[in-house]
């Protein structure tokens, strides 16, 4: 009798995860449903496969949600992450295990009991970070923890940028995964970590000041800037009593300093609907946030108002996105968030030919027989095109693969679970390698 898993949305993170399923259904005697509102789109991740079906679909039809679940042996969620919990009450209901790439929501997690009293797992932050990140972590951890190392610093740092190759882009960055999550990037309150046993708290208008820099071999440098709350997987890691915990977001040098201006501006603002803006161009959308002055241009009171001197870089990036141009906005009404995004769609989004990458890079500091040393470990990651991104394939991939682990019965865990235990982390990063997703590791 196959095996059939049964995915909610088609959108392009699940391309990867996909082509995988159906690549290998009839070694595994797997069979596969797409549910997602978009028939065109479902059509075309089809690809007339034999063993794929595909259903039109509507999340609030709660008689097809629950009979589509009803006949999975696995369902996997790849909706927008706050709908996850509509299909993990559904799989509760039912019986069914459950498999997301998404951070774990508190509603999520509230669930656990009830999922291990049914002895059902629902496997969470299979993607890339997280994902990716916390299996490449707890492999060095527990390694390091094996030949009896006591951990005194952990840092990781994950960032989707382009490939090389796209020079005439002065701030070397493309969307290439969802636009908004970027514009709005560190609004949700104060980043905290803990740095050199002190607890260390950063507002959000501070936040793309306080970088740090790396170099990764063959690719250049890179800056980080703190990501959420980096305590939250304190004990997940098994670091309650280390110094220091830093995780962090990658971009190219420059690009934080430059985002910092929106920043400062109030552009990145989503808490209210701007007024008059069907008419709005990129050069008035900047003037909103500036100073009124009767002869002064736009660019000299930016200037003025962040004091940037006149041979910084950072004017070459905010005109070329376009900020002091006459074009239209074209956007009938928005937040200023909503507005920025737009504007910036239209020079970040993906051309066919252009290619990301993802960077990831963990350094951990310990010490062995009385000495310190500290390892590093660094992976990069390049997509193909703009329909085979790096960001679709490693947040598909090992979606994926642990689904597989999950329909061989390889994962004996239940409740609501992360990847962060040998049973899962091995074999997933062994299959990984076989993918061109390999960690290179320097003390």
């Amino acid at each position: 009798m196959p095996k059939t898993i049964t995915l909610f949305g088609a959108g392009r993170s699940a391309t990867r995860f996909i082509r995988y399923i159906q690549d290998n259904s009839v070694k595994n005697d797997w069979m596969l449903t797409i549910a997602d509102r978009d028939m065109q789109l479902l059509k075309q991740k089809q690809a007339g496969h034999n063993r794929t079906e595909i259903v039109a679909f509507s999340l609030d039809n709660d008689q097809l949600r629950s009979d589509l679940i009803a006949k999975a042996d696995l369902v996997v969620s790849m909706v927008p992450a706050h709908l996850h919990i509509v299909i993990a009450r559904d799989c509760l209901e039912q019986n069914k295990n459950m498999l997301t790439a998404s951070y774990v929501s508190e509603e999520m997690r509230a669930l656990n009991d009830e999922v291990e009293k049914k002895g059902l797992l629902f496997l969470n932050e299979m993607g890339v970070d997280p994902g990716i990140d916390h299996l490449s972590a707890m492999s060095m951890l527990d390694e390091l923890r094996g030949k009896g190392a006591e951990i005194t610093g952990f840092e990781s740092f994950t960032g989707g940028l382009p490939a090389p190759g796209l020079e005439d882009n002065p701030w070397q960055y493309i969307f290439s995964w969802n636009p908004r999550n970027v514009v709005l990037a560190g609004a949700g309150g104060a980043v905290k970590f803990r740095q050199e046993g002190r607890y260390k708290y950063i507002p959000y208008h501070q936040l793309f000041r306080r970088t740090e820099f790396m170099t990764i071999k063959d690719y250049g440098r890179f800056e980080g800037y703190p990501n959420r709350d980096s305590l939250k997987y304190r004990a997940t890691y098994g670091l309650e009593d280390v110094p220091t915990i830093f995780r962090g977001t990658l971009r190219r040098p420059g690009f934080c300093r430059a985002w910092d201006v929106f920043v400062k501006l109030g552009m990145t603002d989503d808490s209210y609907v701007l007024e008059n803006t069907a008419k709005l161009t990129h050069r008035q959308f900047a003037n909103l946030f500036l100073a009124y002055h009767p002869s002064d241009s736009i660019e000299l009171k930016l200037m003025h108002y962040m004091n940037i001197p006149q041979d910084s870089d950072l004017m070459e990036k905010l005109e070329w996105i376009g900020l002091f141009s006459n074009e239209n906005v074209g956007l009938e009404r928005g937040t200023p968030a909503q507005i920025l995004e737009h504007m910036l769609m239209k020079k970040w989004k993906m051309r066919p030919d252009d290619r990301d990458m993802i960077v990831m890079f963990h350094k951990v500091d310990y010490v062995l027989n009385g000495k310190s040393h500290t390892l590093r470990s660094s992976m990069v990651y390049e997509g193909k095109s703009a329909d085979e991104t790096a960001m679709s394939d490693t947040v598909g991939l090992p979606l994926a693969l642990g689904a597989e682990l999950m329909l061989s019965g390889k994962i004996k865990q239940t409740g609501v679970r992360l990847p962060v235990t040998p049973d899962i982390y091995r074999p997933m990063l062994t299959a990984l390698e076989e993918y061109g997703v390999r960690f290179v590791e320097q003390e």
